[in-house]
């Protein structure tokens, strides 16, 4: 027996970063999903109706009286499992939020009952423009998902926010919202920061002191949260992989940096979730100039002083209403380190898991267990580091939202 295929309407509006979608489409519909194409009207003179149709394999129209008898204008927001737009313009994100429906798209966003993705791309003012940053949170409190747009360059010789995103990440946004389906944007209205990667240490202009985590954790838990809703600050620390959609990303190198970084975004979060290796110590000195070998000598020692821990200075804050979450990489006594790691922060969860070779870093994915400050421990299989992410923003929204089902199960103990 054949599954069906998850039904995509690809919503496209007319703005120059129309071709851009061209390459989401593409990897939406080679993922198997069944995509259709909606685009307005004046999102044609940008790019073809016939290109949207060889890319889909299915009829395009912008128009809500060709193919009148099938009534496209319910039947298609009716049947889809996600109204994906992109690029959403200031216009269309205006009619959308005012419940305009005078063409085919913002028809089909009306009668969708699946989850919708906008994806904004326009001039920096125009994002910035306070009547389109109040269209912005009112699709927001309805529910849909608004991607918060990328910086750069953008049409003309202009630079700034505005800027649609990646396509790849566009599609992990797609795929993340697909994989929760009617599961509710859990985090909606809520600012989250996530540090990942792991801090460098500098002993002289070409030497440091570093470890081996890839930021592949701490980017699917952005990603996640993305796609759940919140607006996230991502801290990212010597990391090779594309910036995820939707997420502010602040770039840092050393401890010192990424302390800065981290509680400048957590003086207003809901949640803090340092997925970073940081390291705890540092030179007690930098060399200006290369340390050279010297035949016949030994190197002098470096001497090393204790890095901030940041995770035990969000945990002795203790703000009423914020939720600090942890990462142990442990070798051997996974459980019992875990739980004195626990206490000694005093975050509300830490997630502990196992590394060494061949295990988490670098990885695509994870297994762990989740200790609650509360005695809770949740046992994460290993799988995806989605799967994980996904179990920890659960626990997160369990605690941000006390006494409503947070859609997971936890083994007490």
């Amino acid at each position: 027996m054949t599954s069906r295929k998850p039904r995509v309407v690809l919503g496209v509006s007319a703005g120059i970063a129309a071709y851009k979608v061209c390459e989401l489409l593409r990897r939406l519909t080679e993922s198997g999903h069944d995509v259709t194409v909606v685009p307005t009207e004046d999102a044609l003179r940008f790019v073809g109706e016939p290109t949207w149709a060889a890319l889909s394999g299915n009829p395009v129209s912008a128009r809500v009286w060709d193919g009148v008898e099938g009534v496209p204008h319910v039947r298609l927001g009716q049947s889809a499992d996600l109204v994906f737009v992109a690029p959403a313009t200031a216009d269309l994100l205006a009619r959308a939020a005012h419940g305009l429906a005078d063409d085919l798209l913002t028809n089909t966003l009306l009668t969708a009952r699946c989850p919708v993705v906008f994806a904004p791309a326009m001039h920096t003012e125009m994002w910035e423009h306070p009547a389109t940053r109040e269209n912005v949170a009112t699709l927001r409190a309805r529910g849909a998902v608004v991607v918060e747009p990328a910086s750069g360059r953008l049409t003309g010789k202009d630079t700034g926010p505005g800027r649609l995103p990646d396509p790849a990440e566009l599609f992990e946004v797609a795929r993340r919202v697909l994989a929760r389906g009617a599961a509710p944007r859990d985090l909606a209205g809520r600012h989250v920061v996530v540090s990942a990667g792991g801090t460098r240490e500098a002993i002289d202009p070409v030497r440091f002191i570093g470890n081996r985590s890839s930021g592949l954790q701490g980017y699917a838990l952005a990603r996640t949260a993305v796609a759940r809703g919140a607006r996230v600050t991502l801290v990212a620390a010597n990391v090779a992989l594309p910036d995820p959609a939707g997420a502010e990303v602040v770039a840092v190198t050393s401890a010192v940096e990424m302390r800065e970084a981290v509680l400048e975004a957590a003086a207003d979060a809901d949640a803090v979730v340092m997925a970073a290796a940081v390291a705890d110590f540092r030179p007690a000195g930098y060399r200006d100039s290369k340390i050279k070998k010297t035949d016949g000598a030994e190197p002098e020692p470096i001497r090393l002083v204790k890095n901030p821990d940041i995770l035990a200075e969000l945990g002795r804050e203790r703000r009423a209403g914020r939720v600090v979450v942890g990462f142990a990489a442990e070798t051997d006594d996974v459980l019992a380190n875990g739980r004195a790691k626990l206490a000694r922060k005093g975050s509300d969860l830490l997630v502990v898991n196992q590394v060494g070779a061949d295990l988490t870093f670098g990885r695509p994915d994870n297994a762990a267990v989740v200790l609650g400050a509360d005695g809770s421990r949740t046992d994460v299989p290993r799988g995806p580091k989605e799967a994980l992410a996904d179990t920890v923003w659960d626990l997160v929204a369990e605690r941000l939202f006390p006494g409503e089902e947070a859609g997971h199960a936890s083994v007490r103990g």
